[in-house]
């Protein structure tokens, strides 16, 4: 193989590598996700109705929470000790769709201690799903259950905020 010919080869297997690092930010393969909805109640206004089907015996039933804003005031309460003092809460709470993304986030960063704001800005702005930014961050932590632990204790938090019977939490 004369010098040429493998200097091309080079140049285009760099080029293909740095055409896939440009373009992977934007190349997503995401699956809509479809939830049956439980005990659905007129006085929750954010949850959208979703329709499904009647499920057999056989098939497990997908009960979802109901959504609540992140930008809530109980919520942004219970957030307050796990994230830094002197956080801005308005601020920390901006931009997540629900409270369960608000508060799993914080309690990731508070486990993991990645700080919040590089958690956030990898989740929202970045579109990469929990386990992955803290992958990025931290690649020494079994990321999926970091993210897991802290999809948990917002699940658990947020039940308790809505049994405790706060006002504006449901």
């Amino acid at each position: 193989m004369s010098l040429l010919k493998a200097s091309a080869i080079s140049l285009g297997v760099a080029g293909a590598f740095v055409l896939g690092v440009w373009t992977s930010p934007y190349v997503r393969d995401e699956q809509p996700r479809t939830v049956a909805m439980q005990n659905e109640s007129p006085a929750a206004p954010e949850v959208a109705p979703v329709r499904a089907e009647r499920p057999s015996a056989s098939t497990p039933r997908v009960v979802a929470t109901p959504r609540i804003a992140a930008s809530a005031e109980p919520v942004k309460l219970h957030v307050k000790p796990l994230l830094n003092s002197g956080t801005d809460m308005t601020i920390a709470s901006a931009g997540f769709p629900d409270a369960e993304k608000f508060v799993t986030t914080a309690h990731a960063a508070r486990n993991t201690q990645i700080p919040f704001v590089v958690l956030k800005h990898r989740v929202l702005a970045e579109g990469q799903t929990l386990a992955s930014a803290i992958r990025e961050s931290k690649p020494e932590l079994d990321a999926t259950l970091e993210a897991n632990r802290a999809v948990a204790e917002a699940r658990a938090d947020l039940a308790r905020l809505a049994t405790a019977g706060v006002p504006g939490a449901f």
